[in-house]
Formats: C-alpha cells, structure tokens, sequence
C-alpha cells in the first residue's frame, strides 16, 4: 500500500518593499501572548527559576494559546496558511519579554509539531499531529545538543544504523527542555553514510533513559540529558527523507528561535533599568543623570534593536522561501554576543542590587548566556 504524502505549508509570499511591521493578525497574536507573558511567566519565573521546572498548570495556560497550531495547516487542524517563521518569531520574542526558561519549557512541543509539519512522514503526521492540535497537548522536545565541549550541530557523536525495518541509535543529548516530562522527542543522529537527520523517539522505547541535568540559566525549563542505547525506531521515524538540506533547515530555525528569545529578553532587561536608574537616587539626583549610567542604555536600546531587525530579518526570507543561512548566522552571531553583554550591563546598571535575586536582572543574565551554546529545542 502507497504511503501517504506529507502535507506541508506553502511559503508566504514576500512583499514589494522590505517591511517588518507586523500584520493585524500578527499584533494580535504578539499582544496577547506578551500579555500572557506579563501576567503569568513574570509572576513565577521566581518561583519556577528555584524549583529548577515549569509549573505544570502554567503550561498547560500556554498550550491553551494555541502555540502549537501556529506552524500546522488548517488542513491538519492547525492556523497557518503559510509558512509562520515570522509570527513565530514574534511569539517567541513575546514570551520571553516573561521569562526566557519559562518561555522554552512553554515552546518545547510547539517545535516538535512544527518539526513534524515541515519534516514528518505522512505517516508521522498521521500518527502524531492530532494530540499538537487537541484539547491537551504532550509534552515532547526537539534534542540536538550532545554533552561536549565546542559542539557542532553539523557533526553529532549521537549515530544511527539502518536495520531491518527501522533503525537503531545510540549516544546522549544534553539540556533537553522538560526531558522528564516529554512524552516523545526528535532526535537529531548521524546516519550512516548519509550525514546527520532527525528520528522521532517515543519516550518509552527501549534503551531511552532520562535524567536531570540543571544548568546555569534555564533553570525553569527543567532541563535533562538524554542517554540511548540501542534504541529501535522504524522507518517512519526518519524524518526530511534524510536529506541534508530538512537538517540544515531545522537547525537554522532553532537559531532564529534562539534569536527571539534573546530578543525578548533582552526587551525585558531594557524595560527593567530604565525606571531603575529614574528612580535610584545617589548623590542628590538620579542615577540616570550620569552620563556613564545614560550611555549604557542607550547602548542597549541600539543593540537591541539591531538584534531584532536581523532576527525579523532572516525569518521573512525562511518564510519567503529564500536563502536565510547567511542572515540567521549574522542574527545568531549578534543575539549571542549583544545579547550577553546587555545581560551583563543590566546586572552592572542595578549595581549591588544586580548580583541578588530581589531583581530578576541575575536570572536574565544567566538565560541570555544560554543564546550562544544552546542547539534544537525551540524552533520557528
């Protein structure tokens, strides 16, 4: 019997002139999200940060947005009518204007469905896509990342060998979003002379283990490492045909993903020292009055909005259908280095009040260093 075809979203088409102001339905999206954002993740990033996971309810509220329909077709009972890079992009900005580690605990699944539309089999699609899109939402994550030093996502120690009817993969994953509670994952292996490609892995396969591996910064996303041995998928498993264009894409949408959440961090960061240096008085008058104080955010400001401008960028051309390797490496290179370094200004804005976790600026900085190592888990 003929496998199914997948069914992918077509790209959207560009526009005339280069212009990033985002559609009514995109405000929409973006402003209710941010509020979300606002009025939840901010209240317990605290709370979650200690905890070192996600409060269950608090992403269950955001499945309950819809962030996993925004990258599936309406004819696979998602929203999108086009390719979404852009409006994920947004929404990826919006949540973690919140709380970034809560933002990637709430994003996990919605890159998995994501993963699953523009490479699953239609047998894959068939097989997973309608609990993305039901009343209750698994929880699941896309696994790139492996526990070495200098990794390169284009040369994974984590292999995978044809076998009869499937395949067999072995090797470990690192800083995996919600590794304990993730129902199913998408690994990222390198397949015997073809190069690297992407497996769905149900969590409950034989030979998957799990366990904890907390980190510096993204404490709330309840990070974990991934160890398999001889772990049997079948062939629909195998995701993109295998071919190394599907890989590049994938890791090159996490990029920007990773992107907006710098971006809205960053954001947040911005929106925090500036009434702080208004209001902190020293010496008789503001902080803000001293040029050195003053210089340092408008540098913020200004790289800032560089930052945001290459990320809307290198997504409107993902969603265009044209060549964004270039873009995203220049958005990457920029969030990863500004990023840090606005993290880093902001804790030094705040002065002895910076380095405690009265202000959330310390756990702002301990996610932003994140945007320069992390692979996979997010993806627009």
């Amino acid at each position: 019997m003929a496998s199914r075809a997948p069914r992918r979203p077509p790209f959207d088409t560009p526009p005339d002139l280069l212009d990033f102001t985002p559609s009514e339905d995109q405000r929409l999206i973006r402003d209710t999200v941010a509020e979300f954002a606002a009025e939840h993740l901010r209240a317990r990033a605290g709370e979650a940060d200690a905890a070192g996971a996600a409060p269950d309810d608090l992403v269950t509220k955001s499945a309950e947005l819809g962030l996993s329909l925004l990258g599936v077709p309406e004819e696979l009972g998602g929203v999108a009518t086009a390719r979404s890079a852009v409006t994920a992009t947004l929404v990826t900005e919006a949540l973690a204007t919140g709380d970034m580690g809560l933002a990637v605990a709430c994003l996990a699944s919605s890159a998995v469905s994501t993963a699953l539309v523009l490479w699953g089999s239609g047998e894959a699609q068939e097989a997973y896509l309608p609990e993305f899109v039901g009343d209750t939402v698994p929880a699941a994550a896309l696994a790139i990342l492996e526990p070495r030093a200098v990794f390169d996502p284009f040369e994974l120690r984590t292999v995978a060998r044809r076998t009869a009817g499937g395949f067999v993969l072995d090797g470990a994953k690192s800083l995996v979003a919600r590794a304990a509670q993730a129902e199913m994952f998408v690994v990222a292996a390198e397949l015997a002379g073809q190069g690297p490609a992407l497996f769905i892995v149900e969590a409950n396969a034989p030979g998957l283990s799990v366990e904890a591996e907390p980190a510096m910064g993204l404490r709330a996303a309840g990070t974990g490492r991934l160890d398999l041995a001889a772990v049997h998928v079948p062939e629909t498993a195998l995701m993109g045909d295998a071919e190394p264009a599907a890989y590049a894409e994938c890791v090159r949408l996490s990029r920007l993903a990773w992107c907006g959440l710098a971006v809205g961090t960053a954001q947040a960061v911005l929106d925090y020292v500036i009434p702080y240096v208004n209001e902190r008085v020293a010496f008789g008058e503001p902080v803000s009055h001293r040029q050195g104080v003053a210089f340092k955010v408008a540098d913020i400001a200004i790289e800032l909005e560089g930052m945001r401008l290459a990320t809307y960028r290198a997504a409107a051309r993902a969603d265009a259908g044209l060549p964004f390797a270039r873009e995203t490496e220049l958005a990457r290179r920029l969030c990863a280095d500004k990023g840090m370094r606005i993290g880093s200004d902001g804790v030094q804005l705040l002065g002895g009040h910076g380095y405690v976790k009265e202000h959330p600026v310390e756990r702002w900085y301990r996610d932003l260093r994140a945007v320069g190592v992390a692979s996979g888990v997010v993806l627009v």
